[in-house]
């Protein structure tokens, strides 16, 4: 097995050992719980927007510069890793309510299953948003790349 197959290996077999141990923190849970555990969930995800949102702010006025890009990019790193891990914390969840098999539970889970939908779609505006941005700053000259960005923003509010 060559080096890059076995490290995907091992980071394969350890996902597999947190999606376990999730499953086994939520198996004794019930429907009030599960659905307080996905609303602190989803605040841990707002405050990872926040700082993505803030790294962002800061590398714009960095001057491009390569110490806060290397910054910038470890800061993307650990957000993405953090909204994944959130991502598969409410996937649990969902799958939890499911298996309630009650009207109310699955209800729920339809519900979370669509604010996940909508969290991945917001995920992929703000980068393309904070791509535009740095266009927008690089070339301020250049006004559709400001039409561009107030495009974008007006499709994250909706």
């Amino acid at each position: 097995m060559t080096y890059k197959r076995a490290y995907k290996f091992l980071l394969a077999v350890a996902g597999l050992h947190v999606q376990r141990q999730i499953k086994r923190s939520l198996e004794n849970c019930d429907a009030y719980t599960l659905v307080k555990k996905f609303q602190q969930l989803e605040e841990e995800r707002v405050y990872t927007y926040h700082l993505f949102n803030e790294g962002h702010k800061l590398y714009l006025t960095s001057g491009y510069t390569h110490e806060p890009f290397v910054r910038f990019r470890q800061l993307v790193h650990e957000v993405t890793q953090e909204f994944k891990r959130i991502s598969e914390e409410i996937s649990s969840i969902e799958k939890r309510l499911r298996e309630e098999s009650g009207e109310a539970e699955i209800s729920v889970a339809n519900l979370i299953a669509a604010v996940q939908e909508d969290e991945k779609n917001k995920l992929e505006l703000t980068a393309s948003i904070q791509l535009a941005k740095q266009g927008y700053v690089s070339h301020p000259d250049e006004p559709e790349r400001q039409v561009d960005m107030i495009t974008l923003r007006k499709r994250l509010i909706k």
